[in-house]
């Protein structure tokens, strides 16, 4: 056996590497999508394509980083070299979506394979035939962007710069994409040097028997947790507003078996999968089953490929969480993985109700295209801010403008005044959305409301993704459900209401957006309620009334 002290320092090295990975993005990334609302993940992986660690950024990215390994390793095979760099964003060869772009590098000691190290981040833009990477209009995968099959930048250390320059040319705004392109690769690069330092310090047999030890200790933790749970079989069910090709109320089903020590997650009664973008790929299914344990398992346990040995899934192809190909897929890190997530934790509220949590906020975004007044240069912005309310929980209140279940508040909102330095935007409020929250014993997080005027001379577009505004924030154990999304546009004195999934919406020069993001889910019985909290709750803003409880239905 290895030395347990030593099991604990390369595996607390393991951590800092991939956190110190995630700063080095931090801090290069040219788009505000990374280096303000930090949307990328990064993670290390063994030679077998197990996850051996992550950093806690985007739990929806990381989960499915194993099938990317594979799919690079299956494609090139011994012809994975050292000082190769590889690409792949293809939600139909080991990705998410398109626009969470990857990037790997092997990690070699001598001729020898041993770690991958891997950057996940989200472009700003994919091309396809609309801005900002999502395309509410597909109804094909092709129509959403460049997809990227395994495939080898560098070469031995050597810069295929004709491939390079065919990714770069098709996505809009080439410089900033090669910018932050650049980023995810010197984020990679950083955790091989860091990879070398401690196989040099340590040893590679030390190293790899403390992987043993690392996984099968994660793998103990995650199932004495769930030996405490009640045995049996339960059913949770979490529904989408629609696909934004016509279809409403897409289900997604979880049945969920506990056994002693394992969980068997059954997706196969979920809905047909659909015309639109809210479709999943496998590998981003099985992330979010993954981030669903994680939710619920110890917080201190690691989330590696050991926790993950505790859960296996069921599911059928050609359903709304496991898509054939060409499905159109991009929504789905945020919904229809929300929702596989939401519907297993619905499910467990008899099992465990003291690790369940309600509803966090959905995603509902918006990509802004036009010209800046300022500079003649056309911009692409997307909307991080006005993020939803958390969740409750046993724990207590949800967060307030924690973002979206998916992110579980990862994603943040970056700083408004350098917004409005770096695009013709004017936030005239940005605060609390009173009564959003489901009541409940612990109320939700509030959401947010937001004025943004538009500080343009020249009409934009705007598209949108998202859901959330038919199907709220559900409460949970007696909670209630917080208040769903209202997005509008005010223009020449008009009012047009915003539908979660749009594309090439005018946006006239000098209009005003007025978001309404969505509020947690409250957990519990609101008579339950310290009468205190109340108290302080109306004394903070968060409710207009004494008694919001009766304004809102009761969740699960």
């Amino acid at each position: 056996m290895t030395d347990p002290i030593t099991v604990s320092v390369v595996m607390h090295r393991f951590t800092a590497t991939v956190q110190e990975m995630g700063e080095a993005m931090l801090r290069t990334a040219y788009s505000q999508i990374l280096n303000s609302s930090r949307d990328f993940s990064t993670a290390i992986t063994d030679h077998q394509a197990r996850l051996v660690a992550q950093a806690e950024h985007v739990p929806i990215h990381v989960g499915s980083m194993p099938w990317a390994v594979e799919a690079v390793a299956d494609f090139f095979g011994d012809r994975v070299r050292p000082g190769d760099v590889y690409l792949l964003n293809d939600p139909y060869h080991g990705g998410n979506h398109l626009p969470d772009l990857t990037a790997l590098v092997p990690v070699f000691h001598g001729d020898r394979l041993l770690f991958w190290s891997i950057n996940r981040s989200h472009q700003s833009d994919i091309g396809g035939s609309t801005h900002g990477a999502y395309n509410p209009a597909a109804t094909e995968i092709w129509q959403e962007g460049v997809r990227i099959t395994p495939l080898k930048l560098y070469d031995a250390g050597e810069l295929r710069d004709d491939v390079m320059a065919m990714v770069a040319t098709n996505v809009r705004h080439s410089d900033d994409f090669l910018g932050d392109l650049r980023a995810m690769i010197g984020s990679a690069r950083v955790g091989e040097r860091r990879l070398h330092q401690l196989i040099d310090e340590y040893g590679v047999d030390t190293i790899l028997a403390s992987i043993e030890d690392i996984l099968d200790s994660a793998e103990a933790e995650a199932r004495a947790c769930i030996r405490e749970w009640q045995d049996g079989t339960y059913v949770g069910e979490a529904v989408l507003d629609d696909d934004g090709q016509g279809t409403e109320d897409v289900h997604v089903r979880a049945r969920v078996t506990v056994d002693d020590d394992a969980l068997h997650v059954d997706l196969t009664d979920s809905h047909p999968q659909v015309s639109g973008f809210i479709n999943s790929s496998y590998p981003n299914m099985m992330s979010a089953v993954y981030m669903a344990l994680s939710f619920l398992i110890e917080p201190h346990t690691p989330k590696n490929s050991g926790t993950f040995r505790v859960v296996d899934v069921t599911a059928k192809e050609g359903t709304v969480v496991w898509a054939k190909a060409p499905a159109p897929v991009t929504l789905a890190t945020n919904h229809c993985a929300q929702e596989i997530s939401e519907a297993i934790i619905k499910a467990m509220v008899q099992a465990c109700p003291e690790r369940v949590i309600a509803g966090w906020g959905r995603r509902f975004r918006i990509a802004i295209k036009g010209t800046d007044p300022r500079t003649d240069k056309q911009f692409i912005w997307h909307l991080f801010h006005a993020r939803p309310g958390g969740g409750a929980s046993l724990a207590g209140d949800g967060w307030e403008t924690a973002g979206e279940g998916q992110a579980m508040g990862s994603s943040k909102f970056g700083s408004i005044e350098v917004a409005e330095n770096r695009f013709p935007l004017f936030f005239e409020h940005h605060e609390f959305r009173p009564d959003s929250f489901g009541d409940g014993r612990y109320r939700g997080g509030a959401g947010t409301v937001l004025r943004l005027k538009m500080e343009t001379t020249a009409a934009a577009v705007a598209n949108t993704a998202g859901d959330g505004v038919r199907h709220p924030s559900y409460g949970i154990a007696g909670g209630h459900d917080g208040l769903p999304h209202r997005y509008r546009l005010l223009a020449d004195g008009e009012e047009r209401v915003l539908r979660t999934k749009e594309v090439d919406i005018e946006v006239p020069a000098g209009a005003t957006f007025l978001i309404e993001s969505a509020g947690g889910g409250g957990y519990g019985s609101p008579g339950q309620r310290d009468a205190e909290a109340r108290a302080e709750d109306l004394r903070n803003g968060f409710v207009s009334a004494a008694a919001p409880s009766t304004t809102h239905s009761e969740g699960a």
